[in-house]
């Protein structure tokens, strides 16, 4: 190993993890990473009752004024995936929890962007009968953005062109379902 490195590798060491690492992280208690979604939490023509699970932000960078959410089912549409859920400008004094049911009606507490059942809210999953378990990615992301700042109806391509340069963090949780 050159001096070179040497020095580079006690830098880092030294360093430890960087003050703007996030260690944000976004939990439910509705279902385990990987694991199937509740029957409630489905659409309502899949025996559902179309409710959006209880969300929890953990961890999320001081810096945040606003949260938005994407829901996708990653193998719906021949790969091209389904949006359910584009929620944003979600205050973070909610105390970082989305109680159950959060997205499923219209609220002041957030801004519905476009998913492609054509709603502004949360559309639950509702995979074809038969079909292998599909998997439903939540996206959190941490905004530096005031609520209100983005403009309602935005789709998932529209919000993450629109957040770019505006996230702090983001986190994950998948969750599956299947009939």
């Amino acid at each position: 190993m050159s001096w070179r490195w040497a020095v580079f590798a006690v830098i880092i060491s030294l360093a430890g993890t960087p003050a703007w690492a996030s260690t944000f992280t976004l939990e439910t208690s509705a279902f385990l990473n990987d694991g199937l979604l509740p029957k409630t939490d489905a659409a309502a023509p899949c025996g559902g009752r179309n409710l959006s699970p209880p969300l929890h932000f953990v961890g999320y960078p001081a810096a945040t004024r606003s949260f938005g959410i994407v829901v996708m089912d990653t193998d719906a549409g021949h790969g091209h995936g389904f949006v359910h859920w584009v929620a944003y400008g979600i205050a973070p004094g909610q105390n970082g929890e989305l109680l159950p049911g959060f997205g499923s009606v219209a609220s002041p507490a957030f801004t519905g962007g476009a998913n492609d059942a054509g709603t502004h809210l949360y559309y639950g999953p509702c995979p074809p009968v038969g079909d292998p378990p599909h998997h439903y990615v939540f996206t959190a992301y941490a905004l530096d953005l005031a609520p209100g700042r983005l403009a309602p109806g935005l789709t998932r391509a529209a919000l993450v062109r629109a957040i770019a340069a505006h996230t702090l963090a983001q986190a994950q949780i998948t969750g599956t379902y299947y009939r």
